[in-house]
């Protein structure tokens, strides 16, 4: 039987939900972003800034197995020859290495790559959408829109790196196709605190412009209540 509509407190007010119409998106929790030899370190980052989202996000992730939603992987990358990743991005910044280039890891954000794929706390389970993606957010120049509405989905429980770039992204284009956004706030991370701050405020801010936010303990206790009840 499935789960009646379920609400999370959250900022700006309640996020009602089905989980048979939901889906949980871990966003870019890959190796090149939050251990050390990858792109963020590249970049002069402290990834273990990244580290704290791990334990609540490996929690909601099993208990939203457990409640049986959809579960979505996201991977930032390019081609091994590059031509998906426009100048304007590879020659951003003063990187220590750019994307292509070779690392501890493997070639930086290149797909295929030990770097490019997600840690092992994190690890997708079989049947589990895994979505590479060459930008920032997770519907441009991928499947995941078609793959959504194939599975019914019309909300988006939001997670993973960095919140003030991907995640920031991915909500702001699933908000523009009508997908009602929840983000839990200590499952998505920046490598700068102020703009964890700031992101997160953008989101639920003009009466949640982009979507909802949360912390992960008030989702899981609406769920874990959802599923007692069955």
């Amino acid at each position: 039987m499935a789960i009646d509509q379920l609400t999370v407190p959250a900022d700006p007010g309640p996020f009602c939900f089905k989980p048979a119409h939901t889906a949980l998106v871990v966003i870019d929790m890959q190796r090149d972003f939050v251990e050390p030899g990858g792109f963020g370190e590249t970049l002069g980052n402290d990834v273990s800034m990244l580290r704290s989202v791990i334990p609540p996000l490996q929690k909601v992730l099993a208990v939203s197995r457990s409640a049986g939603m959809v579960i979505v992987h996201t991977r930032e990358g390019h081609r091994p020859d590059l031509s998906d990743c426009p100048p304007a991005k590879l020659n951003r910044g003063t990187p220590t290495l750019r994307i292509g280039d070779t690392g501890p890891k493997g070639r930086i954000l290149i797909r295929g790559e030990y770097g490019h794929d997600i840690i092992d706390e994190l690890a997708p389970c079989p049947g589990e959408i895994v979505i590479d993606k060459p930008g920032k957010g997770s519907f441009y120049a991928t499947d995941l829109d078609d793959l959504l509405a194939a599975a019914g989905i019309t909300s988006l429980v939001v997670t993973g790196v960095t919140t003030e770039v991907c995640v920031h992204t991915t909500v702001r284009e699933g908000n523009d196709r009508g997908y009602e956004c929840l983000v839990l706030s200590d499952c998505v991370g920046s490598y700068f605190p102020e703009f964890q701050q700031a992101g997160l405020a953008m989101i639920a801010a003009q009466g949640g412009i982009f979507g909802w936010v949360a912390p992960s303990a008030a989702y899981l206790d609406a769920l874990t209540n959802g599923v007692d009840q069955q």
